[in-house]
């Protein structure tokens, strides 16, 4: 049988198993009751509509709010935290800074790079487990460490998000968050971090676009041989 025979005999019933999928993509990425920005529900929408992550999970960290979305790989809020991220303002990692000591890295360099992750579980070099963004960097999402003199349990509580920023770069949630969302979600799966920029655009550091309300993409048929 000709490729393109099979292929259109072989539409419908892909049409239909997708049903699910495009009334997925038709509704948008699924906050939930909360209330993202408009540059995480961009990203979010996006994300699904392009199928950028690959079916995978995907995290979405608001450095401007300091808050983490987590989803599964349908677009459906699986839950959302405050976070600590880098203490100076940025959306590029010094290079090298992965293989330097903590304490010669300076404040102006302790920033959380924006971007797209490829992200997954593993130890960190302290012991315990994270979620590796940028390894070489030497950037992870991973429960809130304690820091002598810096509250980071109290930053995590505060509203006020310039109180969260803190750490070195690294992204920082409430240890139970990471243990009941974050780990079973990436455990047997690999998933994408997109760390929203602050200084830049969304559509500029991912390439991403504005999805019209109720629009479904949809591949069309292959032509013939």
């Amino acid at each position: 049988m000709a490729r393109s025979s099979w292929l259109r005999r072989a539409w419908p019933f892909a049409a239909w198993a997708c049903l699910g999928c495009a009334a997925a993509v038709a509704q948008g990425a699924d906050f939930a009751l909360e209330a993202p920005s408009a540059e995480s529900r961009h990203v979010a929408d996006w994300v699904l509509h392009s199928r950028d992550h690959g079916g995978e999970p995907f995290v979405i960290v608001d450095k401007i709010r300091s808050r983490v979305f987590v989803f599964n790989g349908s677009g459906v809020l699986q839950g959302v935290s405050p976070v600590l991220i880098g203490l100076a303002s940025g959306d590029e990692s010094v290079p090298g800074i992965g293989q330097r000591a903590l304490r010669n890295i300076r404040p102006e360099e302790r920033t959380t790079p924006a971007g797209r992750f490829v992200a997954s579980l593993g130890p960190s070099l302290q012991g315990g487990e994270v979620l590796w963004v940028d390894y070489d960097a030497g950037i992870a999402l991973h429960p809130v460490a304690v820091v002598a003199k810096e509250r980071r349990l109290q930053r995590l509580a505060s509203v006020l998000p310039a109180d969260r920023r803190i750490t070195y770069g690294c992204i920082n949630v409430p240890v139970r968050f990471f243990e009941t969302v974050l780990a079973p979600l990436f455990r047997h799966s690999s998933g994408v971090v997109y760390v929203l920029p602050e200084t830049r655009g969304s559509r500029e550091v991912f390439g991403s676009y504005d999805i019209a309300p109720g629009a479904v993409g949809a591949a069309p048929l292959p032509p013939d041989d």
